[in-house]
């Protein structure tokens, strides 16, 4: 981009990695948890993420030196495997992202365009397969969103949210239908979904990867991430309470991944179901185009500091777009978000960014006695995670056993290869070894 990017910018790809696939991806996942909760979930899912945030930035600012996870882990760590796996696990976590995003993506697609009636099951698989590969081709021939699309992008996202939010909000009002679920116990269940819903609040980390593209990142980053997250939080608040509030609990067991769009029915009626369902398309199509971009520069960052393999990263071309790389990724994220359920790629998301987002606000703690970090946002960020991550997994063994064993085994294989590379050449010695004897 010729133009470097100022504040708005960079609040707008924030929020649009936030907005842009979160809210249309998780909100009825999280429903059917949280019930008319869901907004305490959001609330405590995005005060661990502004924590993490604080960290992110103070340990920049402590360290005069520009990076992100697995940079932060090698310095303060000194230990290339342990960095490695960190930027192992956010990878997988991007791509769990763009696989969630796609999965919404081809729901609200086959749904508008009454697909299945056409297709039958292999619709949503279809739309979305189709989905990653279009963006995966965009991004090779290094097709952007420039700061000013990104603005009137994520702009019109939030005029359709909010607009939503606001009228759904007068309708049941006047109905007496709103719930904010303060009636009896409140019960572990909004912790849970804050947990699964972590992954809708990992965008702003998008920031930490462009920072050659935004004027003066020192001083606009650390703003952007403290505006959009709250932003973010207060717009999943708004819709999460009037969703909840319209639809009854069957009904968002029922519509699923589509239960935003359902509940603009009794407001608007089928133009209300029609536009949502073309924002979301817009915006789960725009987070699956931003988040392969930089999580593929993320990836030949990782090559760089050499944790990945060669193999896997290549040389940016003139556009500044790693072809290899978009193009691997591009083939995880379409298996994934062909084979898997929402419920799967939603948790799996979600745990791999808690695991990091937690690392890091460990880390930050580590430094509270350095000058300007204060000890108690990378506090509150650790014992977030470390209270969300047991609790997710609970909840998903005890009433998900399938989306559990789905997330374990996915996370086991990549633990796998992850040690199997970074202890690649004591594994070869003992094979030589074992060898000789025989």
């Amino acid at each position: 981009m010729s133009e470097r990017l100022g504040l708005p910018s960079a609040v707008s790809i924030a929020l649009g990695g936030m907005i842009g696939g979160g809210i249309f991806s998780v909100l009825g996942v999280v429903a059917k948890i949280a019930g008319a909760r869901t907004w305490l979930a959001f609330v405590v899912a995005g005060v661990v993420a502004l924590c993490a945030g604080y960290s992110y930035n103070r340990l920049n600012a402590v360290s005069g030196r520009t990076g992100g996870s697995v940079t932060f882990v090698q310095r303060y760590t000194n230990n290339t495997t342990v960095a490695g796996m960190v930027g192992w696990t956010l990878l997988f976590g991007y791509i769990g992202s763009m696989a969630m995003y796609a999965y919404a993506f081809g729901e609200y697609t086959v749904g508008v365009l009454n697909l299945r009636d056409v297709l039958g099951g292999a619709a949503r698989p279809l739309v979305s397969a189709l989905a990653v590969a279009f963006f995966v081709a965009l991004n090779r021939m290094g097709a952007r969103a420039s700061g000013t699309t990104e603005n009137v992008l994520v702009a019109a996202k939030m005029l359709v949210l909010l607009g939503f939010g606001a009228l759904a909000a007068l309708y049941g009002s006047s109905r007496g239908l709103l719930d904010y679920g303060f009636g009896g116990a409140v019960g572990i269940a909004p912790v849970v979904a804050a947990g699964v819903s972590f992954v809708a609040f990992q965008g702003w980390q998008l920031l930490f990867y462009d920072r050659g593209s935004i004027a003066d990142p020192e001083r606009t980053i650390p703003r952007a991430v403290y505006v959009a997250i709250p932003v973010a939080v207060l717009t999943y608040v708004l819709v999460g309470v009037t969703t909840t509030s319209l639809l009854t609990p069957a009904q968002i067991a029922q519509y699923g991944e589509v239960a935003l769009a359902k509940a603009a029915e009794p407001v608007l009626g089928s133009l209300g179901y029609d536009v949502i369902s073309v924002a979301a398309v817009v915006s789960t199509g725009s987070a699956i185009n931003a988040t392969l971009f930089s999580a593929a520069h993320f990836a030949n960052g990782m090559t760089d500091e050499g944790v990945l393999p060669d193999r896997i990263a290549d040389h940016a071309d003139g556009d500044g777009v790693p072809q290899r790389t978009v193009l691997l990724l591009g083939i995880v994220t379409l298996g994934l978000t062909v084979y898997g359920t929402l419920d799967g790629i939603t948790s799996l998301a979600s745990v791999s960014f808690l695991v990091v987002f937690g690392a890091m606000s460990a880390i930050a703690f580590t430094e509270r006695d350095a000058d300007g970090v204060s000890p108690y946002p990378p506090l509150v960020g650790v014992l977030g995670a470390a209270l969300l991550l047991p609790l997710l997994c609970y909840h998903l063994a005890a009433h998900e056993p399938k989306t559990f064993g789905f997330v374990v085994l996915s996370l086991a294989a990549v633990f796998v290869v992850e040690l199997t590379y970074f202890e690649r050449t004591r594994l070869a010695r003992a094979a030589q070894r074992a060898e000789d004897r025989f």
